[in-house]
């Protein structure tokens, strides 16, 4: 949803927390009027919106005075899940428990509380990364073309992403990608990112219009679904690493 800027790792300023050298990403914004800060979902990263007229050795200043909050928020990330029977494995917002049986067919059936699936534990991981993505690709090319449609534009293919930087992206020539992870959120949060990328087909910018066309086209609270994200959206990396 935020296109942050990359530069060569080599040469990204970086913070140490907790004896780890973190990458510390800067975007300026027109339209920020003071500076926000946030760990990357997956930990990878920290990153600093800054307002234009503000100097990059403030941002990283700014970094450092929050050495110690940030290693709250690295100590908080979700461990990793080991995908084994009586795991459990977020889908569409819910916990589901992973039974597995070896005998049972292998193609994953979900109830009211569990994913179902059979096959070798060696394989397993693989197989429900497999169908997870394949059900994310199915709901969201329905997403896409409900929004393309309230937005009066031609309908567009979806492309599954596994970005660790952003939710969703749209490109000048309006291909739309939207991370897979999010079929492990509940509905509204995915589907608020596909309707932001659609409102990029309209106003390729983060204008006044934009988030005008934003708020048209979504049914739900953006507010709400991006701070869900903010709250819980590095849980969706853990059981994929």
């Amino acid at each position: 949803m935020l296109d942050w800027l990359r530069r060569d790792p080599h040469a990204e300023p970086t913070v140490e927390i907790a004896g780890r050298a973190l990458p510390v990403v800067i975007r300026r914004l027109e339209r920020a009027r003071r500076m926000t800060m946030r760990l990357a979902p997956d930990g990878s990263e920290v990153r600093i919106s800054i307002p234009r007229w503000t100097r990059t050795a403030e941002a990283l200043a700014f970094a450092q005075s929050r050495q110690d909050w940030l290693a709250r928020q690295i100590a908080a990330l979700p461990p990793a899940v080991t995908l084994a029977h009586g795991a459990e494995l977020p889908f569409r917002g819910r916990p589901l428990q992973l039974v597995h049986d070896p005998k049972a067919a292998r193609r994953p059936v979900v109830t009211d509380t569990a994913l179902h699936v059979g096959g070798p534990q060696s394989s397993l991981e693989t197989r429900l990364l497999r169908w997870l993505r394949a059900e994310a690709l199915d709901v969201l090319a329905v997403d896409l073309a409900e929004y393309c449609a309230r937005a009066g534009q031609p309908a567009r293919r979806i492309a599954l992403s596994n970005a660790r930087r952003r939710w969703g992206s749209c490109a000048p020539d309006g291909s739309i990608r939207i991370n897979w992870r999010l079929i492990m959120a509940p509905d509204m949060v995915r589907r608020s990112v596909v309707a932001h990328e659609v409102a990029h087909l309209v106003h390729f910018d983060h204008s006044p219009a934009f988030h005008h066309c934003l708020k048209e086209l979504f049914e739900g609270s953006v507010h709400e679904t991006n701070r869900w994200l903010n709250t819980h959206g590095r849980a969706l990396y853990a059981p994929f690493g």
